[in-house]
């Protein structure tokens, strides 16, 4: 596949196509060892896309195939802040290929157009978390220029904590 035969188009959670490709392409990630396992809750699917349309940090891709129009890769992204660069940055929190897709250079696309909306609102950078046993993706990643974080290399690189917290 090359990025002739791909569109990449901006989420709109308005448009009932675009919500089903969005939950099929998120429920598919879920549903992978990489996601969980388990794909999408219920209350996700139902929920999900009114949520992200009323946040006005989120940003998405998707991308289509040209031929045919089946929906083959998400990117799903949020406004965050540096305060150390007194400006905002986009976090990279889901990014989809289908499993029948990968190695298509798909992924590269979608974070060329995350890439190109952070420069166009003047982010200062990419952030993404990854778990460690995704070769794949640390692979794509590493081509198109991340690093793992670091301020100082005697400190350490950055680790990405969780704390969930109940519904109640």
């Amino acid at each position: 596949m090359t990025s002739a035969s791909l569109l990449i188009a901006s989420t709109d959670l308005a448009d009932p196509v675009h919500v089903d490709a969005f939950l099929s392409l998120l429920d598919h990630y879920a549903a992978d060892p990489m996601g969980g396992g388990t794909g999408l809750s219920d209350y996700a699917k139902h929920h999900l896309p009114e949520c992200l349309r009323s946040r006005p940090g989120f940003v998405g891709f998707i991308a289509w195939e040209r031929e045919g129009g089946e929906a083959v890769g998400l990117l799903n992204a949020f406004e965050g802040f540096s305060t150390f660069a007194a400006r905002p940055l986009l976090n990279l929190h889901d990014i989809v290929v289908r499993a029948d897709r990968r190695g298509r250079g798909i992924g590269q696309a979608l974070l060329e157009a995350a890439e190109g909306a952070a420069r166009a609102r003047g982010y200062c950078k990419l952030t993404l978390e990854v778990l460690s046993n995704n070769i794949g993706a640390i692979a794509s990643y590493a081509r198109f220029g991340f690093r793992p974080y670091e301020l100082d290399p005697a400190a350490g690189q950055a680790l990405f904590l969780e704390k969930k917290l109940s519904a109640s």
